[in-house]
């Protein structure tokens, strides 16, 4: 069986809760993950630095430094000469999405930096932290290139509006970055100056989410879009030291849960989607990262719950099968399932839950896919 710590490291946990693990040095097994990790830390140092000023579309407020990305499943209307409005076709991403670099570069960076982060840790290797630190200060800090701390131009949808709540899913890797940062700063390290101004760049963020009518509609989303809301501000509140708001956070999230979930435990508005285990799995996921987090406020989210019948467990324990590969998902699903997504649930599972064979999966899905996959996060 393999080790705990070094399942931790396999499988990615965002918020790190990780241990040394000098004891385990000479086991070929964390041998190979952390090989595998340098690897892809490697490749991570030859990414960017990026920023929001390399696109060549211009935002309504024409500034370069505001975010700026379309709807990805919005298409041009055929019927109309123009192709506007653009028209919804759930679960088939628009190729179009790909010319706003915002939305492409996003995704990127953060899971390179949350690479770097982690390296550095298991390393102590300078370079890893220099480049986490570059390409931190290019995309939020520097004047020349900073993001301005807003989604107002989110996942736009041509002739019907210039950005939208929903935009704001984009801003869920940004907790990988905030990640990456208390994990640099474990000793201090982290420079005083440049955490002083993320923790400024944050705090103003998080006041656009909570004040602006793009970030109150997702406040009242009622699907993963609300879940992802919410695991993001604990984020920031946390890393703002927000005590007080980051306690309000998870007691919304928990009232989330008790009305988002069903008695069939199933989430109704992800289980309409076209791509209805993918979204199944990326609700859960958000919930986990918030009952990660809660821990650091001394609640027990995990399997506590407002409505005694919705219960992150019993979420949990209801995909187990379908994530196990031991039933046939029964709900829509037009492209393949990646079962990598469901990593982190199984690991959780037997972490948290006792799930004896989520880890009997998780073995040999780690053997068979080289480990490789585990270092960076699916989403």
């Amino acid at each position: 069986m393999i080790n705990k710590r070094l399942k931790l490291l396999l499988v990615c946990i965002c918020t790190f809760t990780l241990q040394l693990v000098s004891q385990a040095q000479n086991d070929p097994i964390y041998q190979k993950a952390y090989q595998s990790l340098i690897s892809e830390a490697n490749k991570s140092l030859k990414y960017g630095p990026v920023s929001v000023m390399e696109k060549n579309n211009i935002p309504p407020s024409g500034s370069k430094h505001d975010y700026m990305s379309l709807a990805p499943y919005h298409w041009p209307d055929p019927s109309k000469k123009d192709g506007l409005p653009y028209m919804r076709k759930d679960g088939e991403i628009n190729p179009e999405v790909k010319l706003y670099k915002d939305k492409d570069y996003l995704p990127y960076i953060c899971s390179h930096i949350y690479t770097l982060a982690k390296a550095n840790y298991y390393s102590g290797e300078k370079k890893y932290y220099n480049h986490a630190v570059k390409l931190i200060r290019v995309w939020f800090l520097d004047a020349a290139t900073r993001m301005n701390p807003n989604m107002n131009y989110g996942q736009a949808i041509k002739g019907e509006n210039d950005g939208r709540g929903a935009g704001l899913i984009d801003a869920r890797n940004f907790i990988k970055v905030i990640d990456a940062i208390e994990l640099m700063n474990r000793d201090g390290a982290y420079p005083k100056e440049d955490l002083k101004n993320m923790q400024a760049w944050f705090t103003d963020f998080l006041q656009w989410m909570q004040t602006s009518k793009n970030g109150m509609n997702e406040l009242n989303a009622k699907n993963n879009h609300g879940v992802w809301y919410d695991a993001l501000r604990l984020s920031i509140s946390l890393f703002t030291n927000q005590k007080e708001a980051a306690s309000k956070i998870i007691q919304n999230a928990q009232i989330r849960l008790s009305y988002q979930m069903d008695d069939n435990n199933r989430f109704p508005l992800e289980m309409a989607r076209t791509t209805s285990l993918h979204y199944s799995v990326f609700v859960i996921d958000a919930f986990l990262k918030i009952a990660k987090m809660s821990e650091r406020t001394g609640v027990d989210f995990w399997e506590n719950s407002l409505n005694p019948k919705h219960t992150l467990k019993a979420a949990v324990n209801e995909m187990i099968p379908y994530l196990v590969e031991e039933k046939k998902w029964d709900g829509p699903q037009i492209k393949p399932f990646e079962f990598r997504e469901g990593v982190e649930i199984l690991h959780l599972a037997s972490s948290k839950f006792s799930c004896v064979k989520c880890q009997t999966y998780l073995d040999q899905y780690y053997i068979k896919n080289n480990y490789n996959h585990y270092l960076l996060e699916a989403h």
